[in-house]
């Protein structure tokens, strides 16, 4: 059963035209019948008169109460033929705003408060079993068409809150989906310029160190200083041209990625297992390769000149284990830029987007090691 509607005053041109046009039907109605009664001086004029203003007074208000107002109408109309009009568009509004039990109630009374008038001052014209058809249709009617009428607004209010609620969601995945790429872009941007960062730093550090090395040493360490430096560049343009495309799982090459830390003086064992990134899903070759740059950065930043393992292990259905260890050190030989904690919780972030978990991630037996796994789907 559906709830009442709470109409209030009227607030609109519309709701004033309908109410100002309601009161001055009744009122003509009223007029009508009152003239007939004079031509045929009845004795009902008085109980007319003043039955047909006060239903007309109180369908004025049936807009703020309409089943109560709808009531008042229906019982003057029982002595008072000019009320009948006022009465009906009374039933009529509670119709509409009232719960279907209530509308059925006030037209059953509507029906009722018609036949005992029709039995006391027969219309004439027709016998009074007419008379009680015609104004049971006519009850049904009303009543039926103010619940039909107000079904109909009620589906239409509840398709409107549905089409806005579904603008909102809208906005909200669109808000989701814009964060979420912003974080991606932070989170790509933190694992190429971290990488290429510290060899800026490591090689810096070793052109400090080796403060009198001969001139043809110190040129080409600025030659790796700024070839690094234009390869930072040129990844975070990839990065931020691959963020809206797939990624190109040829370029993922972790032999040419641990040959390149090779060269800026870390040592560092590879055993692959047999996995080749470019064979693995999109997203888990990338979550892979990323993982195995920022455990080599972070071994770089804070184990520097220690030797460096990563065990690629796994197939599918199985998964791929990926494994990076290197001895703790506690004083570093090169001071490389730190960070604050950010790329554990990225590759954190980034194999659990992935489907994977970090299975560990600190020192065991006086060497850090981290451990990930991640899906590898058939």
């Amino acid at each position: 059963m559906t709830a009442d509607v709470r109409p209030g005053p009227a607030r609109t041109r519309r709701d004033r035209a309908i109410r100002v046009g309601g009161v001055v039907c009744a009122l003509v109605a009223a007029g009508v019948v009152v003239q007939g009664d004079l031509d045929a001086a009845s004795g009902w004029l008085v109980a007319d008169v003043a039955g047909g203003a006060a239903a007309c007074g109180a369908l004025w208000l049936s807009r703020r109460w309409p089943a109560t107002m709808a009531l008042v109408a229906v019982a003057l109309a029982v002595p008072a033929a000019s009320a009948s009009v006022a009465a009906g568009i009374a039933t009529l509004m509670t119709a509409l705003y009232r719960r279907s039990a209530v509308a059925i109630g006030v037209g059953a009374a509507w029906v009722a408060a018609t036949l005992a008038r029709f039995w006391l001052r027969p219309p004439g014209l027709a016998p009074y079993p007419v008379w009680a058809l015609v104004a049971v249709l006519f009850g049904v009617a009303l009543t039926g068409w103010g619940m039909l009428a107000r079904a109909r607004r009620q589906l239409v209010l509840s398709l409107a809150e549905r089409v806005r609620r579904a603008e909102e969601e809208q906005r909200r995945r669109v808000e989701q989906a814009r964060h979420a790429e912003r974080l991606a872009i932070a989170r790509d941007m933190h694992d190429v310029l971290a990488h290429r960062l510290s060899l800026l730093a490591l090689h810096a550090g070793a052109l400090e160190f080796n403060a009198r090395a001969d001139p043809e040493e110190v040129v080409e360490a600025a030659a790796v200083v700024r070839s690094s430096a234009h390869q930072a560049l040129q990844e975070l343009r990839q990065v931020i041209s691959v963020l809206r495309e797939a990624p190109v799982l040829a370029e993922l090459d972790l032999h040419a990625l641990v040959e390149e830390v090779r060269r800026a003086g870390m040592e560092v064992e590879m055993h692959d297992g047999g996995v080749r990134l470019p064979g693995l899903p999109g997203l888990t070759a990338r979550a892979a390769y990323r993982i195995v740059q920022e455990g080599l950065t972070n071994a770089r930043k804070h184990a520097p000149g220690r030797p460096v393992t990563v065990r690629l292990d796994g197939g599918p259905e199985r998964g791929l284990a990926i494994e990076v260890r290197n001895p703790m050190v506690r004083t570093p030989v090169v001071h490389a830029p730190r960070g604050e904690g950010a790329g554990l919780a990225g590759m954190r972030e980034r194999a659990e987007l992935a489907g994977g978990r970090v299975e560990q991630a600190g020192i065991e037996e006086g060497e850090f090691r981290l451990a990930v796994w991640l899906p590898w789907p058939v």
